[in-house]
């Protein structure tokens, strides 16, 4: 309800007497009042002075009250200011003429003062209802242009509908371009949406539903397609029939085709851009393009371990750096494009590479962007690492659907994973069956642990300066009920990707454990032996976890001293100062850790002597050349006599021959395990061959 100050009366007579005793008694019943002897100049009085309602006396000298009313009428209108006749003949010409010219009422000499109430009361009553109406449209429409929206009203009696300006600009159209029925919005909503948008429509005009609301793609006027969000709401009649129904047109594209964490295109936009340019392709054979799946390794990991928050930011900055990069790309240059890259959701990006020369421009792109990951985030005063594997897909004419490519690319992106992650593989026919046999191994590893599928083997580890075995570690292997005995190459990585990898560690765990207790009941031979079970990292963020051990140990009433637990290098870097603490509490049971792969991993020298650790593992990958005197060997050379220094132990992995076992022994390494020495055994084997009680 809108607030008006008192009414503003002018009384125009030239009797002095009527014009006063008429003011005073106005003056008592709130009004503010103003006077004039007569209508010279009475249009400048009143813009000047402004009034509200003027009461005018139609006989008067010099100008007539006649006059007077038509120059008013000239410059307002009866509802902006209404003018009441004042006259002495009550039935004259006069009146009727003064009606005629505008007026909006009359009053007779003598005034019925309670009848010139009323009638003032009512002139004021209609000037301010129009006042409220006018502010109350112009809000609206100012309320219209603030919000970019465009307005629509639709009468369902007669199937004519208002499309306002705006409207028609959100599609590109001009005022004269689009028609005034229902069928020019209809007509214009993407095949996949019309006959939804109908049925919501339809829907709120019988009353179904308390407003209207809808999203549809719009046909923009040059040739794409918008989304727009429209809103209404029905007018009905006394039965409850709907007759109109008006609303808004809200554009909404940039919300849904944008990331909201990076502000990067969402898949949705990535869709619409490939699918385009495989249109284009098929009309130039010569247009050569490329999709790249890119997925960070060991998100998951940073993700639980560390936090949302810090997952986020990890991704704002990776996303950041890789559009940095692309732009910085000469052969991403020539796209011209600025949503050639878009997140597709969690930590996955897709890059679209167009105008290529060849397969070569895909591969250096690629390159750049793993080169560009390699460097740590800070975030939140952390050193965070990450990397990225990376699926390519070439355009050929066998693509008709731009979900195929990406699924293409996704499946490369797989293959990069299962190769070893940080690296990029292209996509070729063999790839989508192997994908096939991924997802069988998926569906069957899920019924595995229920089924008892599971078997650990067990690897002699060997004290290289006796030659006699001192220990064992547990390594996990699958009896598959088909394929037989499958190793760990094939089927850890997916369960790390699953989740399946906590169970199946904690089985791993639980069984060796179990395994070892049982033996040294068994005999004397296994007293001094201990078991190394590799704990994976998804295991290792578990909040739980030494509670766990705690009670395994006191369980199965084994010495923890004989337990040596393997972590990867790249887990207790993920967070440092947490890991300290966390392998600290395990310490304390009395558990003995071990850093397996060492030296495939991050730059963990400088964090080395601040973890609580009994041994060093060195990677096969680098004891498989040290028969070559290659970089192994250097490597070798470096870590031995710094772990002599932070008193650690060495165990070398993937020990195969006597030169390297000689290597070795020269090097001062304590332990080794591998093939030269024995393959993994089942429990029962190794019983058969500690009765042989073997040197080496």
């Amino acid at each position: 309800m809108m607030n008006f100050p008192p009414g503003r009366l002018l009384i125009v007579d030239d009797n002095e007497m009527n014009r006063d005793m008429l003011a005073r008694r106005l003056e008592r019943k709130g009004y503010v009042v103003g006077v004039a002897e007569s209508a010279h100049q009475l249009l400048q009085r009143i813009q000047k002075d402004g009034a509200d309602v003027v009461l005018l006396d139609i006989e008067m000298p010099d100008v007539s009250g006649l006059e007077a009313l038509k120059t008013l009428r000239e410059a307002y209108s009866a509802i902006e200011l209404p003018i009441i006749m004042v006259t002495a003949k009550s039935q004259s010409d006069d009146i009727v003429k003064a009606l005629e010219l505008g007026a909006n009422d009359y009053l007779t000499k003598p005034v019925d003062f309670p009848v010139a109430l009323a009638r003032i009361a009512a002139q004021l009553s209609y000037k301010r209802s129009d006042e409220a109406l006018r502010e109350s449209e112009e809000r609206y429409a100012l309320a219209a242009r603030g919000a970019n929206d465009g307005l629509w009203d639709l009468n369902l009696l007669t199937n004519v509908m208002y499309f306002s300006p705006r409207w028609k600009s959100m599609l590109g159209y001009h005022e004269d371009e689009i028609g005034d029925k229902l069928e020019e919005w209809l007509d214009r909503v993407h095949d996949s949406d019309r006959e939804r948008a109908k049925a919501e429509l339809t829907a709120h005009q019988n009353g179904l539903t308390p407003h209207f609301e809808s999203e549809q793609r719009l046909l923009h006027k040059d040739g794409t397609f918008r989304w727009m969000l429209s809103r209404g709401l029905a007018v009905r009649d006394a039965s409850g029939k709907a007759t109109r129904i008006a609303g808004s047109q809200t554009d909404i594209t940039q919300g849904k085709v944008t990331d909201p964490l990076t502000g990067l295109p969402n898949r949705l936009l990535f869709i619409d851009r490939l699918g385009r340019l495989l249109n284009h392709a098929k009309r130039r054979k010569d247009h050569f393009f490329a999709v790249l799946f890119l997925d960070l390794d060991g998100f998951k990991m940073i993700n639980d371990s560390l936090g949302h928050l810090v997952g986020d930011q990890l991704l704002l900055a990776v996303s950041d750096r890789l559009e940095k990069c692309l732009r910085l790309t000469d052969t991403v240059a020539r796209l011209g494009e600025s949503f050639t890259m878009a997140r597709l959701g969690g930590d996955e990006f897709t890059v679209l590479l167009d105008d290529l020369k060849d397969l070569g421009d895909a591969k250096l792109t690629a390159d750049r962007l793993m080169k560009v990951l390699t460097a740590p985030f800070i975030l939140g005063g952390r050193e965070v690492f990450t990397s990225v594997s990376i699926g390519i897909a070439l355009s050929n004419t066998a693509y008709t659907n731009p979900d195929d490519m990406l699924r293409d690319a996704d499946t490369a992106m797989y293959r990069a994973k299962s190769l070893g992650k940080s690296r990029y593989e292209v996509f070729d026919a063999d790839m989508r069956a192997s994908m096939v046999a991924r997802l069988q191994i998926e569906t069957d590893l899920r019924h595995a642990l229920e089924r008892e599928e599971f078997r650990n083997f067990y690897q002699p580890i060997v004290a290289l300066e006796s030659g006699r075995i001192v220990g064992f570690e547990a390594l996990l292997r699958w009896q598959h009920p088909i394929r037989g005995l499958i190793g760990p190459d094939e089927f850890i990585h997916i369960a790390e990707e699953t989740g399946l990898i906590r169970e199946l560690g904690w089985w791993n765990l639980r069984e060796a454990c179990r395994q070892l207790s049982e033996w040294k009941k068994y005999s004397d031979n296994y007293l001094n032996f201990t078991m190394n079970v590799n704990l994976s990292a998804k295991q290792f963020l578990q909040p739980n976890l030494v509670e766990e051990i705690r009670d395994l140990i006191l369980e199965l009433d084994f010495s923890p001293e004989t337990l040596k637990l393997e972590i990867t290098e790249s887990t207790v870097m993920i967070d440092p100062t947490a890991t300290t603490k966390m392998l600290q509490q395990i310490k304390d049971l009395g558990v003995l850790l071990a850093i397996d792969d060492f030296g495939t991993g991050y730059s963990s020298l400088s964090y080395l002597h601040r973890f609580p650790l009994d041994t060093l593992k060195i990677d096969r990958s680098f004891i498989s050349s040290v028969g070559h005197a290659g970089e192994g060997m250097e490597i070798a050379k470096t870590i031995m006599p710094m772990a002599k220094n932070l008193r650690l132990d060495v165990i070398a992995e993937g020990v195969e021959t006597i030169e390297q076992v000689a290597l070795l022994k020269k090097l001062h390494c304590k332990y080794a395990q591998g093939y030269y020495f024995s393959k993994p055994l089942a429990a029962e084997e190794v019983a058969a061959l500690l009765a042989g009680a073997p040197v080496w």
